[in-house]
């Protein structure tokens, strides 16, 4: 099998970006517009947005996306580093895609001095049998105000 390496998003991951993220969205049951992807994207590409994102490839082809955001820690006065969105084709799934994305990121995160969290939904049992293997399982309990 073919190995997976991981690196910084870049402009021609466009069309294969749009895809891995819609079908994100599909499983998180959102439809994002046409407008959203478009706004979304240009915040990867832009220097400065607050947010990133890496993608996992394998053989030429991107196989999975990680967007991400480091800010200020007010507990150690360093870096908290948090994964937004993860997402890896369900063709390829069970192959380490996922395990390198956040392997990588984990890396970034220890070379500021910070950690790396991020948040899943409660079913989604698949991703957390990857998570409980590569990360402890916080006991902080998330609330949310949607207007």
């Amino acid at each position: 099998m073919a190995e997976t390496s991981v690196r910084p998003i870049a402009g021609s991951d466009a069309a294969r970006w749009r895809e891995l993220f819609r079908a994100y969205g599909a499983f998180y049951e959102t439809d994002f517009s046409d407008e959203v992807l478009d706004r979304v994207w240009a915040l990867l590409l832009a220097d400065g947005s607050g947010i990133d994102a890496l993608v996992a490839e394998r053989d030429g082809g991107v196989i999975g996306i990680a967007h991400w955001r480091s800010h200020p820690d007010t507990f150690s006065g360093g870096r908290d580093w948090y994964l937004d969105d993860l997402y890896v084709d369900p063709a390829v799934r069970g192959t380490g895609a996922g395990r390198a994305l956040i392997e990588a990121l984990a890396s970034m995160a220890a070379g500021s001095g910070g950690s790396l969290r991020w948040i899943t939904a409660d079913t989604n049992t698949v991703a957390q049998a990857l998570y409980d293997k590569v990360a402890t399982r916080g006991h902080w309990i998330t609330y949310e105000i949607r207007r």
